[in-house]
């Protein structure tokens, strides 16, 4: 179950209601976010709510019978959304565009990619400045110097910043210059780096793991949430499958799905989704008509030249397209929803 306590109640209420919960036969868990207070029983046995309900200083309680319970829509049923602020946001109802490099190279480049997002009235930027590679000797990012760098040019033009937190030690360094903590599929199960990610007041968007199960990465998110952290984005990015056909099958069955089991915002990946350039927009157009709150995608100026994921990144005329086709395709969406 969930109970949501008020912001008035006292110690003594506090103790009360915990002492009866646990007489019951549950397990209790006190999670506080940056948005409420809530106190999680764990426990099989039927009771009746009613009694729990009346105590003082309780605002709501909900029995909600998934493994997963701050992340569950049989909680929360209204939509989440996510203000990255300056009037940019991540919610159910709208469409957000992120694009730019898998990886951050030189200042000449993001600013050439900061131009061409201002140019389609894109308003977040996504980057590697610290990379995963399956090669050690691949270029492995910029690092916290190529981070402030960004900051300073993505903050002056009013971009957003979604990158990628690979260890606990790097989300201290790197708080002050992101706007959105990027958990990769490699780390979607990295519980320590969870837990940290729960203490901190910044949005935190996880991919699905490269083998990872839709119960999984709502599991992902339920580590975040529970560290006291509600500001929480949900991406399908590809799952690695038996078909070589592309770098993986991305599984467009999860956004509905997900935007059923969950109040979290849904995001497409589709240049990992698929790997393949030429594919991408049609699989991104697929992932807005699925449902997704989001879209994004790799661009570059030279894809042929890009330092890492040239084959699956876009050119900005290209870029500048999808970014209109998902504008266009979304507006179509919401005609369907009409119906």
């Amino acid at each position: 179950m969930i109970i949501q306590l008020k912001e008035s109640i006292s110690d003594s209420q506090k103790d009360s209601l915990i002492a009866e919960v646990n007489k019951i036969g549950y397990k209790t868990t006190e999670v506080k976010t940056q948005l409420g207070d809530y106190l999680i029983g764990i426990g099989k046995k039927d009771f009746d709510i009613r009694k729990i309900g009346q105590m003082e200083g309780i605002q709501d309680i909900h029995i909600v019978s998934d493994e997963y319970k701050l992340v569950s829509k049989k909680w929360k049923v209204s939509p989440t959304t996510i203000d990255l602020g300056d009037g940019v946001c991540i919610k159910d109802g709208d469409m957000a565009i992120i694009a730019g490099p898998c990886s951050i190279e030189s200042e000449d480049q993001i600013k050439k990619v900061i131009a061409h997002l201002q140019e389609s009235g894109i308003r977040m930027m996504r980057g590697g400045v610290f990379k995963p590679r399956t090669s050690p000797y691949a270029f492995r990012g910029m690092g916290i110097e190529g981070l402030k760098l960004w900051h300073d040019l993505a903050s002056a033009a009013g971009i957003k910043i979604v990158t990628e937190v690979m260890q606990v030690s790097q989300i201290e360094e790197m708080y002050p210059y992101t706007d959105v903590y990027q958990v990769g599929a490699r780390n979607t199960q990295n519980f320590n780096l969870l837990d940290e990610l729960g203490k901190v007041d910044k949005a935190v968007m996880i991919k699905r793991g490269i083998s990872g199960t839709i119960e999984e990465l709502l599991q992902s998110a339920e580590y975040v949430f529970s560290g006291g952290n509600e500001k929480l984005i949900l991406c399908e990015r590809g799952i690695r499958t038996y078909e070589r056909a592309s770098r993986n099958t991305l599984d467009l069955n999860a956004v509905p799905i997900l935007k059923a089991k969950s109040h979290l915002p849904v995001i497409v990946d589709p240049s990992h989704g698929i790997g393949i350039r030429e594919y991408v927009p049609q699989m991104a157009l697929a992932g807005v008509m699925a449902g997704a709150d989001g879209i994004i995608y790799e661009t570059h100026e030279v894809p042929e030249k890009a330092y890492s994921d040239g084959q699956q990144t876009l050119d900005f005329a290209q870029s500048a397209r999808l970014a209109d086709w998902i504008r266009k395709t979304f507006e179509m969406r919401k005609g369907f929803e009409l119906l």
